[in-house]
């Protein structure tokens, strides 16, 4: 590279977002538990695109114009507390009616709709391309070349893809998908108050 990056910074800081407990991460927990291996990985890919894109949007600027047009970040601000608290509502009907099937059974989630499902899940998160724009604003030089910018993409993007999904190969696995038909219940609560307050804290917080 041309410039100096910072990436072990980037990585970092992107790797402790991603791996974190969260939406993204428990909602590919919990359809590679209970829908399978293939609509979890398709979960994790739409996960990954929707992190793709916001972080492509920071890294080209987009992150600036939105800030500067707040009217956007607003629309996208309030869709995103929509869609989770849909999703919370979704998850805490499953858990006070265990023998409804639910979004995530098999017979009702195509991998193509799993795939959709994740990448709704991040572009409507609008504190994502806040995390990416600080991100990128500490980690690479205003006047990077666009191949520094690229490289950098590609870097997160890769270490997102292998955290995401590792998160769905693991919770496919056999031993847990057993562990996760005996407390779905409890799992779907614990999705209901994540998505419910990640939903609160969309609403309530300040974007800057």
């Amino acid at each position: 590279m041309g410039l100096v990056v910072n990436l072990p910074i980037i990585l970092s800081a992107a790797f402790i977002a991603t791996a974190s407990p969260g939406p993204a991460t428990l909602g590919i927990a919990s359809m590679s538990a209970g829908a399978g291996r293939h609509r979890g990985v398709a979960m994790a890919l739409g996960v990954v695109t929707g992190s793709l894109t916001w972080s492509a949007a920071a890294a080209l600027g987009l992150g600036a114009v939105m800030l500067a047009n707040a009217w956007i970040l607003e629309a996208v601000r309030y869709a995103g507390a929509g869609y989770l608290l849909y999703l919370a509502i979704k998850s805490a009907w499953s858990a006070l009616h265990p023998q409804t099937l639910t979004l995530g059974a098999t017979g009702l989630v195509t991998p193509g709709e799993a795939y959709r499902k994740g990448l709704l899940l991040h572009l409507t998160n609008p504190k994502a391309i806040l995390f990416f724009g600080a991100l990128y604003s500490v980690g690479v030089p205003p006047d990077a070349p666009s191949v520094t910018l690229l490289a950098v993409i590609l870097a997160v993007g890769l270490q997102s893809t292998l955290i995401f999904l590792t998160y769905a190969l693991l919770f496919s696995s056999a031993a847990v998908a057993c562990l996760f038909a005996r407390v779905r219940r409890a799992f779907d609560g614990l999705l209901a108050v994540a998505f419910g307050y990640a939903s609160f804290k969309i609403l309530t917080a300040h974007l800057r």
